[in-house]
């Protein structure tokens, strides 16, 4: 489920659930929330690298899982999805993404919280938000404007569509695109330079970076788990999931018309 491999003090977390296209289930965020954790406080690991197996980054959070937390059955993680965002947004060493394959959701809004993020150029982000009839997460409504501008951040956060490697470039979602063969190569070749630098060096410095946006995301997150407790479970939210389990289009203009 996360592959853990160190090199070089640097520690690589590879999500690994290819049959779900790496896609987020509750145990997938409680174990990669943790290897956060355990990295933050392991004098041995400088820099850490997130990555997917078998041709895709993450597909985001499973969304079978997320019509199934609706039921009274459904059993919640440790940690879950808000445990992870708490750890990217407050992750103390320099984070990389080497984005192997497609990622959505939070396989796209992680971006947000990554200090470099490298793509290959077969690879390609979607925030699926409004196909889902919910708000944007994890802080992307705040960092997707900085990074990218309002214009590409609007684009990004409500067309539910496809960003390819090259347009994550140049909106500056993605610091480097390289061939897939070369993305770990190109992403390690990095990491190894900032993990020979001293780790106290590299968190204060890198803390002196994020500080001045720290109660921004935080307030981001805020506004945005409200609206989810909005919209989620709402009618167009049930006619999305239900639409994705049957493997058809949603028809949101029915639901609007009768709401």
């Amino acid at each position: 489920m996360l592959k853990i491999h160190d090199t070089d003090r640097v520690r690589v977390l590879t999500l690994d659930r290819p049959e779900a296209r790496n896609a987020f289930n509750e145990a997938l965020y409680d174990a990669t929330t943790e290897a956060l954790m355990a990295a933050a406080e392991d004098r041995s690991v400088a820099v850490v690298v997130i990555t997917g197996s078998e041709g895709a980054f993450s597909a985001g959070t499973d969304l079978l899982e997320m019509a199934a937390r609706m039921g009274p059955d459904f059993t919640p993680g440790r940690y879950g999805f808000p445990g992870l965002i708490d750890q990217l947004a407050g992750f103390p060493k320099p984070l990389l993404l080497a984005v192997n394959g497609l990622g959505v959701g939070i396989g796209a809004t992680m971006v947000g919280f990554a200090d470099l993020v490298f793509m290959a150029d077969t690879a390609r982000l979607k925030c699926p938000f409004t196909s889902l009839a919910v708000a944007p997460e994890a802080a992307s409504s705040f960092t997707f404007p900085r990074l990218v501008g309002r214009q590409n951040a609007t684009w990004a956060l409500l067309s539910s569509e496809w960003l390819t490697a090259q347009e994550c470039h140049e909106m500056g979602l993605a610091w480097k695109v390289c061939g897939p063969d070369q993305l770990m190569e190109t992403t390690m070749a990095h990491a190894r330079v900032l993990a020979a630098k001293p780790i106290d060096s590299l968190v204060t410095s890198k803390a002196a970076i994020i500080a001045p946006f720290a109660a921004d995301i935080e307030a981001a997150r805020e506004r945005e788990n409200a609206a989810f407790a909005v919209l989620m479970g709402a009618p167009a939210n049930i006619e999305a999931l239900s639409a994705f389990a049957e493997k058809r289009q949603p028809d949101f203009a029915a639901i609007d018309a009768a709401t």
